[in-house]
């Protein structure tokens, strides 16, 4: 519910549509989700480089890139994480009506948090990729030496150690990211995005 009152909503110009037949392609949000380590920012740049390359517009929203901007307000509570993900979906919508395939890589480990960004999008407009891997394996890659310090006690509430991870139950697409080279993994998110006439 919106605190602002008096304010009005205005119907743009130029529609989704309009940008997505101008563009000749279809716009969607790529949320993945998945452990910290698990490949989600790695696959998520790989997918957004391969569709700039074949002239797609695009964009890639970061989790800890958008941390040190838009949400450098928030923590890590529970409440700052849910905060931190209904922003990110409010921008992924702005994106999407712009016409533009957005990718977002972001741990998002709550369901119902994934569920409520899902709400704000017309059908087959959010494409859920649970990028899936072992903690045992992210925890052995650690790029950040995260899990390191989640274990010393360094930091807490950390997703997967002290903290939860709620796999999604229906995802449109899952990746094993311990299976799949980052190459497989953006053939098969392409091949998913030609079947569904996006791209």
């Amino acid at each position: 519910m919106t605190k602002a009152t008096n304010i009005t909503w205005h119907d743009a110009t130029i529609t989704k549509q309009d940008r997505r037949s101008q563009n000749g392609h279809g716009s969607c949000v790529l949320w993945f989700t998945g452990l910290s380590g698990s490949g989600k920012s790695t696959i998520a740049n790989a997918v957004s480089n391969e569709l700039f390359q074949q002239g797609i517009n695009e964009y890639v929203l970061d989790g800890d890139n958008v941390r040190h901007g838009l949400n450098k307000d928030l923590g890590f509570s529970e409440y700052d994480r849910t905060e931190n993900i209904r922003r990110i979906g409010e921008v992924a919508k702005l994106f999407v009506d712009s016409g533009k395939i957005v990718t977002t890589a972001f741990i998002s480990p709550f369901k119902s948090d994934r569920d409520g960004v899902r709400e704000l999008f017309e059908d087959g407009e959010f494409i859920e990729i649970f990028i899936d891997c072992p903690i045992e394996e992210c925890e052995r890659r650690d790029p950040k030496q995260l899990y390191a310090k989640a274990r010393s006690g360094q930091i807490k509430d950390f997703t997967g150690i002290d903290s939860p991870y709620e796999a999604p139950d229906r995802p449109e697409l899952t990746i094993r990211s311990d299976q799949l080279s980052v190459e497989e993994s953006v053939e098969a998110i392409f091949n998913f995005l030609k079947e569904k006439n996006i791209i």
